[in-house]
């Protein structure tokens, strides 16, 4: 069965950190481009960052450019992200998602494969 697990969210204080993890199960994570998302309530989904496949190139919304960073570990077969310098306006729901034969900037409906979402709350 193919699947994908994101995990470590949680609530912190505005200007901490979080490390988001997205493990793959079933498949290979070296050979698909992983998207990293977020949904608040009452709003759109949003792409925040994505990790090519063969590249490694990598992708970040204004919204959080300089403040998170995404890597890839092949040997894990997991892919991270690390939120820093946390803002009220980061708390969402984050869902990683992984497509094959495909780069980074593409459509959110073109991914294969999505995680389930993990809550990230960021308060006072």
């Amino acid at each position: 069965q193919l699947q994908l697990v994101e995990s470590g969210g949680g609530l912190v204080q505005p200007g901490g950190s979080l490390r988001l993890s997205c493990a793959a199960s079933g498949f290979t994570l070296d050979y698909y481009t992983i998207g990293w998302f977020r949904q608040a309530p009452g709003k759109e989904r949003e792409e925040v960052s994505c990790i090519s496949k063969s590249s490694g190139n990598t992708i970040y919304a204004d919204s959080v450019k300089g403040r998170f960073t995404v890597s890839r570990d092949n040997a894990k077969n997991t892919v991270y992200l690390f939120m820093n310098s946390l803002k009220l306006e980061d708390t969402a729901v984050y869902y990683c998602a992984a497509v094959a034969l495909r780069g980074c900037g593409i459509y959110s409906d073109e991914y294969d494969y999505w995680g389930q979402g993990t809550q990230v709350t960021v308060s006072s």
